[in-house]
């Protein structure tokens, strides 16, 4: 059975799956009746961070357009683009090997962007149900969920959680943090 947590609540991911090496971070949303005259589309992002919380290098930066992590097992892998959010369950997905993420990834930012937000008039304020879940790769039982409640009325990017090493273990942390200004606003936080 999933641990559905708060936000701001972290737990390990050691606890809850033991032994838990290959994982899926799914994230999900539906778009409410709004008409804003164009498609909702959101983009999930990795930023794989040092222990200075900035980006290691820009291909530490895991979207849309740089599918695969640098390192040589491309141990983070996103999935691809759904340019709609169309569909029930997971709308992206990023598949992580915990075991062969590069031992100076001290934090893996997960975050989710609103493509063209000020042009097309949106905000994660016409968004609903947004959530972000880990699974075990093995067995694909849903381990962790974190369900957003908050309104982001303003809000055209979210930091939906991290998952971080201490102690010598990878653990989340459910964030649920919305910024203004998009993908850029996370690359301007995160770049050296």
């Amino acid at each position: 059975m999933a641990v559905n947590l708060s936000k701001g609540q972290r737990i390990s991911l050691e606890k809850v799956a033991p032994g838990l090496i290959e994982i899926f971070v799914g994230l999900g949303w539906d778009i409410n009746a709004t008409d804003t005259g164009a498609d909702f589309d959101i983009d999930a992002s990795v930023f794989m961070l040092g222990s200075n919380e900035k980006l290691i290098s820009d291909n530490h930066f895991i979207f849309y357009n740089n599918l695969n992590s640098p390192d040589p097992e491309q141990s983070v892998q996103q999935r691809g683009d759904n340019r709609t959010g169309a569909g029930e369950g997971d709308d992206e997905i990023i598949d992580i090997n915990l075991k062969t993420v590069p031992s100076d990834v001290a934090k893996m930012v997960i975050a989710v962007t609103i493509h063209e937000a000020e042009q097309r008039k949106q905000n994660f304020g016409q968004v609903q149900n947004a959530f972000v879940r880990v699974v075990n790769g093995a067995d694909e039982k849903e381990v962790i969920r974190y369900d957003l409640t908050e309104d982001f009325s303003t809000e055209t990017a979210l930091i939906m959680a991290e998952l971080y090493r201490k102690d010598g273990e990878w653990r989340m942390n459910a964030v649920g943090a919305g910024y203004e200004g998009g993908l850029q606003a996370l690359l301007d936080r995160y770049q050296s």
